[in-house]
């Protein structure tokens, strides 16, 4: 009898345990199914990292949501209620309520340390004399290369990055690790990239190499602004004020903890502008 009262007794404690486990909530989270050093499925990217972060700090069980296609995940999981997370987003992307930012960042010069090229800006002579520089199209960084004449000169080694896919109602990845793998093989004199992006490749590239990051201080020839400093946002969807306030209290109460998950990949961080720094 005492022997059966015994088993019951851890039955029960079982099963409640089990429930606790199954009432614990989640936070959903969409991320890239394969968009390195992003996400990816196996959760080794820094955006993976800082949602399970995130996921601790809230008390949640972290589910990550995939999406392979970058121009409808949006529409088509966070509206639709399928995650309530999007780790970086622009700050005020006007698809979604976005936190206070948890990062600055900017896009960078990237050149082999041997070379010691003068890069401090577009102007930069090195930047005329380069034969080959890696970037990705639509960017700013094609903006500044029309601006300095450099971009016709670049048009057919741009096909070559993506084995002369046609765009054509296609989604055309550049692949970040390719392009710093590029300038680190001397296939390239320069890159030009998100600093984000291509950190965790210059890190652990085995040829040295030297990340600059570009100041945000260039204009086209009309004069407009081409900015290449930005936040990033952790993106809810809209209404959700109460899930949107319980992120930006983590990201003001651990700004140094999520700073370091950061540095970790070599991640270049900039200081907020004054304007940036008010909670939503």
């Amino acid at each position: 009898m005492k022997t059966s009262t015994r088993i019951m007794a851890a039955l029960a404690l079982g099963f409640g345990f089990s429930a606790a486990q199954a009432e614990q909530p989640t936070l959903k989270v969409c991320t890239a199914e394969n968009e390195m050093p992003y996400s990816n499925k196996n959760g080794e990217g820094f955006e993976n990292k800082l949602a399970q972060y995130v996921a601790e700090q809230l008390g949640r069980k972290l589910e990550a949501v995939t999406w392979t296609d970058p121009r409808y995940f949006i529409r088509d999981y966070v509206d639709k209620g399928l995650c309530d997370v999007v780790m970086g987003v622009d700050q005020g992307d006007p698809r979604l309520s976005t936190t206070a930012p948890y990062y600055r960042s900017g896009y960078v010069f990237i050149s082999r340390s041997k070379d010691d090229l003068d890069l401090q800006n577009w102007d930069s002579e090195a930047l005329r004399k380069a034969q080959r520089i890696a970037f990705v199209p639509g960017t700013p960084a094609e903006t500044m290369l029309r601006v300095i004449g450099r971009y016709n000169d670049m048009f057919n080694y741009q096909q070559e990055l993506v084995d002369f896919k046609s765009r054509r109602n296609q989604y055309i990845k550049y692949e970040n690790d390719k392009l710093v793998n590029e300038v680190a093989a001397g296939k390239a004199d320069i890159a030009v990239l998100w600093g984000p992006a291509a950190a965790r490749y210059v890190k652990a590239s085995s040829t040295p190499l030297t990340m600059t990051v570009i100041p945000d201080n260039n204009q086209r020839a009309d004069g407009e602004k081409v900015g290449f400093h930005y936040s990033t946002s952790i993106g809810v969807r809209k209404g959700d004020t109460a899930l949107l306030a319980q992120l930006n209290k983590i990201i003001k109460d651990q700004q140094d903890e999520i700073a370091a998950l950061l540095e970790a990949d070599g991640i270049p961080l900039l200081d907020e502008p004054d304007t940036a720094l008010s909670m939503n």
